[in-house]
């Protein structure tokens, strides 16, 4: 009953010229495994992750490189500032990038977010000084406010069975970007000291030794842009919020309501409930807000950890060293999310997956300080081991509050939804590398502390931030949509 429900609510209420019901008739329409959506989501969301985090490898000898640290335990109070610069660009404009996603469509916020990686990465790249570099990250994080629009495109073009695909396939490229992103910057930064055959000092890549990897990333970002132009625009051009028996409502909006009609009849669709008000969506964007911190805090500290020399509790690594691991968590993180989460997702739910996670990847944390202590080949498998698991298991956390969030609100506030998540989630962005520059630096200088010494400080703060939000994931704080 409930299939040809739909099918009669289809015929009726599509749109010729309305580009979402055009979406929605080809999604009802379509058999098989929709591939080439998924690659083209899983591009876009990877362009927009990898010049967030493909920096910090390099961030340690860039501030150095500007001589505007006194000292060498300075370095990492100046990296937090340029780390931190994108995700407050973010902050102040994800609201606008959801309400334009809303008004106007996906499809030009999603160019608009491509092409600005394209143009002021490159400027970043180009970097001659410390203000030039923190002007150039904040207007990337400005323009680039399209990880919402595209969460709202995932759920808008897939199959109701192919919807936690979909997310996991936007939080995977997030998880994959933030690092091959660092990856690349390791093995491409400095390019005429590291590679001194294919590059001299008297070459471009010689004066600006950190513009190579930021035009490889804007290189992809052009091929994506222009793969963009190719997608189709998934929101409805007419109202979808009109009374039951309006022929204006969508297919999806009455999908939705086909499943219960007692809930169709109770509750209508007259009045848009205010977003501030769904306490399952706010509930889900404050543990995603705690997990988003956590997870920008420990991809600054690692690097930074990593890069720092033996005598500070570093690794003394580096910026290939360190490029060379993330390299191996990205092809991890990458073969799990594609063949297990979905599987995890559908038996545990994303609720308890987020927990088992995070929960993991708390035990996971504190044995980082002890690696430090190892050298040699002990040193290289334990670290490498750590970094697949901890990526692997943030990813899989962020993943369930992905899915919580976006089942939280109907399709014509997906777009706002998500724009609050993202300000939200960039504030707590924006903090995070600022905090944990200035925690790293202040670290190095109480080594002889009696009270958790040098980095192992610093890993019992971002333990205590992961516990804050694996708490906050029960009941009764964090709460779902009743389905």
């Amino acid at each position: 009953m409930a299939e040809e429900y739909a099918e009669c609510l289809l015929e009726n209420k599509f749109h010729e010229n309305c580009p979402g019901c055009k979406v929605d008739q080809m999604k009802r329409l379509r058999r098989g495994f929709p591939f080439s959506e998924l690659l083209t989501v899983w591009l876009i969301v990877l362009c927009t992750a990898l010049p967030i985090s493909s920096l910090f490898p390099f961030l340690y000898f860039m501030i150095d490189d500007f001589n505007v640290a006194k000292t060498e335990e300075d370095i990492g109070f100046y990296a937090g500032f340029v780390g931190c610069s994108f995700m407050l660009g973010r902050t102040l404009t994800s609201v606008i990038w959801g309400i334009v996603a809303d008004r106007y469509g996906r499809k030009p916020v999603i160019l608009i977010g491509t092409a600005s990686v394209v143009i002021f990465n490159t400027l970043f790249g180009l970097s001659v000084n410390f203000w030039m570099a923190i002007i150039t990250r904040f207007c990337l994080g400005s323009f680039n406010g399209l990880l919402g629009p595209i969460k709202a495109y995932a759920m808008e073009t897939f199959r109701d069975e192919y919807q936690g695909l979909a997310l996991s396939a936007v939080s995977t490229a997030w998880g994959i970007g933030l690092i091959i992103g660092p990856a690349m910057g390791g093995f491409l930064a400095q390019p005429a000291k590291q590679y001194p055959s294919l590059f001299s000092e008297e070459s471009v890549f010689g004066k600006f030794p950190y513009l190579l990897p930021c035009l490889a990333i804007s290189c992809f970002a052009l091929l994506v842009t222009i793969i963009s132009f190719r997608i189709p625009e998934t929101l409805h051009n007419h109202k979808i919020d009109d009374d039951a028996s309006s022929p204006d409502e969508s297919f999806d909006a009455h999908k939705a309501l086909s499943h219960d009609p007692e809930s169709h009849k109770a509750t209508g669709r007259n009045e848009k409930s205010s977003l501030l008000k769904n306490w399952p969506l706010i509930s889900s964007i404050i543990v995603y807000c705690i997990f988003s911190l956590h997870d920008m805090a420990y991809t600054e500290i690692f690097s930074l950890w990593a890069n720092s020399p033996r005598k500070y509790g570093g690794l003394g690594y580096s910026s290939a060293d360190v490029g060379s691991v993330l390299a191996i968590s990205g092809f991890g993180l990458l073969i799990f999310q594609l063949s297990l989460y979905s599987y995890a997702e559908r038996l545990l739910g994303p609720t308890m997956v987020t927990r088992i996670s995070g929960s993991l990847a708390l035990v996971l944390l504190s044995t980082y300080p002890l690696i430090a202590k190892l050298s040699g080949l002990a040193l290289t498998l334990a670290l490498n081991c750590a970094s697949v698991a901890k990526n692997v298991l943030g990813t899989s956390a962020i993943t369930g509050l992905f899915i919580l969030q976006n089942r939280a609100v109907r399709q014509d506030q997906r777009g706002a939804a998500n724009g609050m998540a993202m300000t939200a989630m960039s504030l707590f962005k924006a903090i995070g590398p600022a905090a944990a520059g200035i925690i790293y630096s202040w670290s190095e200088k109480r080594l002889d502390a009696a009270f958790l010494p040098g980095t192992q400080m610093v890993f019992f703060i971002l333990g205590t931030v992961l516990a804050l939000g694996v708490v906050m994931t029960f009941k009764p704080f964090l709460a779902q949509t009743q389905h």
